[in-house]
């Protein structure tokens, strides 16, 4: 069996302890044993899953690779505590806040043998595979991808464009390679709202 400890319980937290408590008959994931969580706040037990410390988590001989599933300003350095403690690293997307620091994760990984993976797991959802099929093999004219959400903290999201950023690779994923041309943000504290929009062009203008 293969220990893992899942670190950070929002919503992508604790679907990863619900998945790893019950792993879908004959999936990979009947070899991975949980053997914890860690969060900075006190639960206790989740499902049956113990909370135990971060420094318990990195010296465990048991564990041999971290779920990251916590806000994206920390998942950097995380990361690189996960890898210096010798463990392999699944991480939600995105893996850091700049490529220069994802850059120097990979190489990190690299020297110590390990995994690093990304994971962004709108790219595997049946909707998404379906939107793929549609737009393929047909040439973008213009479109709009809007989307909504709550406002976000940005000491622990980072800046709005990484809070949207998943959404943004859906266009580079169905499209190619873009370059901004323009981008607004609206501002309105009072309300606690926050639009921000951004114009694109693809290879081919």
């Amino acid at each position: 069996m293969f220990g893992t400890v899942v670190v950070g319980v929002g919503i992508a937290g604790l679907a990863r302890i619900r998945d790893l408590m019950n792993p879908m008959p004959s999936s990979p994931s009947e070899h991975l044993k949980l053997f914890g969580f860690v969060s900075r706040r006190s639960f206790g037990n989740i499902n049956d899953a113990k909370q135990i410390n971060l420094e318990d988590a990195l010296r465990s001989k048991e564990i041999h690779a971290a779920f990251i599933s916590t806000e994206n300003r920390s998942h950097e350095e995380t990361i690189r505590m996960f890898l210096e403690a010798g463990k392999h690293v699944l991480v939600e997307y995105p893996m850091a806040l700049s490529a220069k620091a994802a850059h120097e994760l990979w190489e990190m990984a690299e020297q110590k043998g390990k995994v690093l993976h990304v994971e962004h797991i709108e790219l595997l959802t049946e909707e998404y595979k379906q939107l793929k099929k549609e737009v393929a093999g047909k040439d973008l004219v213009k479109g709009t991808l809007h989307f909504t959400g709550h406002t976000l903290d940005e000491n622990k999201a980072g800046f709005p464009a990484f809070s949207g950023i998943a959404r943004l690779t859906w266009l580079i994923d169905l499209f190619g390679d873009l370059t901004v041309t323009s981008a607004t943000r609206v501002k309105q504290e009072d309300k606690n709202y926050s639009r921000m929009t951004v114009h694109f062009q693809t290879a081919n203008k």
